[in-house]
């Protein structure tokens, strides 16, 4: 599959988080000779806080996940992931093969199952052969890598052109604190959350209501906040896990808190740049309005408008669908103080197009890969900020032969 042309230069050069090892393989799920399984070991005593899908039709792997998140445990833990097959709306065998990987990693590594965290990406309604996962697990064991984080983006891919990677270090009481994280995610991305997988690590130390409390709130800015297609997975998991090895305490920390926030954000936007088909990544930025959850509607209406969006991949400066998803959205509006822009360009207002606007401007700015949408409603101080990208010929392509 062809690079999303909106990818990042090269894939971070991600630290080793002390307390956490990686591995991964090719069990061949779906494609052979293709990594597709990976599998990080945590330390004892690392926390485990966790976000997932609220799709009525999660996955096995989801319920799991969500039964043992928060669990005390002063053992270690593991993560183990695979991609090309969801495990979704799979039944009694879903949770069957759910069991049978987290037996066999506790069984490889000592490791409680109820540590044992796993997620499947892929086709939906498709058996699980996890036997073929199973059969790695000696393996991947055996060939944990402080430095395998890189080949873990890749293993969890499915339709992704590229792994995705982030990290940030900050000092704190004079010691550095790592965070590193990856993350998959192309189509059927939209919030509850944002199929989007994301596993992040750090060497803080933090309980685990501390870590989950800034997980959610952080969450809700971020991975809650783009949007690929308007479609929710069955399978999307957030995992943060903090080994503690730094030895430093990061609780209350609002520096923390900060890099925590620019490693997810990073790790959310460049899910949007790799959305299928995706040749424009378009911020909408919504103010100006009665609450903030208004702003929201709106900016979520006009991300996930087809109209809003096949105009972008056209560069069609076509601001009346704006307008359209402004009104469609259920949050409160006047159309003399809707106020639109294109970057700093004043498309509209008082209700009309505005006197200094030409097409021309319009037009041209249209033509740029990173294309900001401005939209003041005029009634409060409610604000929301949302990132999607375009709709284009590519999408359907990919998702009419995605089975294929």
């Amino acid at each position: 599959m062809p690079l999303s042309p909106l990818a990042p230069a090269a894939f971070p050069d991600l630290p080793v988080i002390d307390g956490v090892t990686f591995a991964s393989a090719a069990a061949g799920v779906k494609y052979k000779d293709r990594l597709d399984v990976m599998l990080a070991l945590l330390a004892p005593g690392s926390t485990i806080a966790g976000v997932y899908t609220r799709s009525a039709t999660r996955s096995a792997n989801v319920l799991d996940c969500q039964a043992k998140t928060g669990l005390a445990a002063d053992g270690g833990a593991a993560i183990i992931v695979n991609s090309g097959n969801s495990n979704a709306f799979t039944g009694k065998a879903g949770e069957g093969s759910v069991a049978r990987i987290c037996e066999a990693v506790a069984t490889h590594t000592g490791i409680s199952a109820n540590r044992v965290f796993t997620s499947s990406t892929g086709v939906i309604g498709e058996r699980l052969p996890d036997d073929r996962i199973t059969a790695k697990v000696d393996a991947l064991v055996a060939g944990q890598d402080p430095a395998g984080l890189a080949g873990a983006a890749k293993a969890i891919m499915t339709t992704d052109t590229f792994p995705k990677g982030s990290t940030a270090t900050i000092e704190l009481d004079g010691k550095p604190v790592k965070i590193a994280g990856i993350a998959k995610g192309s189509g059927m991305i939209a919030p509850d959350m944002a199929t989007m997988l994301v596993y992040i690590f750090t060497d803080a130390a933090i309980g685990y209501d501390a870590l989950q409390a800034m997980l959610s709130g952080h969450t809700d800015q971020t991975f809650n906040n783009i949007t690929v297609d308007s479609d929710t997975s069955t399978s999307d998991t957030l995992i943060i896990g903090a080994t503690g090895a730094s030895g430093v305490d990061v609780t209350g920390s609002e520096a923390f808190e900060k890099v925590l926030h620019s490693v997810m954000l990073d790790l959310a936007h460049q899910v949007v740049r790799d959305g299928e088909g995706a040749t424009k990544f378009v911020t909408i930025n919504v103010g100006g309005a009665a609450s903030d959850d208004d702003a929201r509607k709106v900016a979520m209406a006009t991300a996930n408008s087809p109209l809003v969006k096949t105009a972008v991949a056209g560069e069609d400066p076509n601001w009346g669908r704006i307008v359209m998803a402004v009104g469609k959205s259920g949050a409160m509006a006047d159309r003399d103080k809707l106020r639109i822009t294109f970057g700093d360009i004043l498309v509209a207002e008082n209700g009309w197009v505005a006197e200094s606007y030409t097409e021309e401007a319009g037009s041209n700015y249209m033509k740029a890969q990173d294309i900001v949408i401005g939209i003041d409603l005029g009634l409060g101080n409610g604000a929301s900020t949302v990132w999607t990208c375009d709709l284009t010929h590519e999408y359907i392509r990919i998702n009419a032969d995605y089975r294929s």
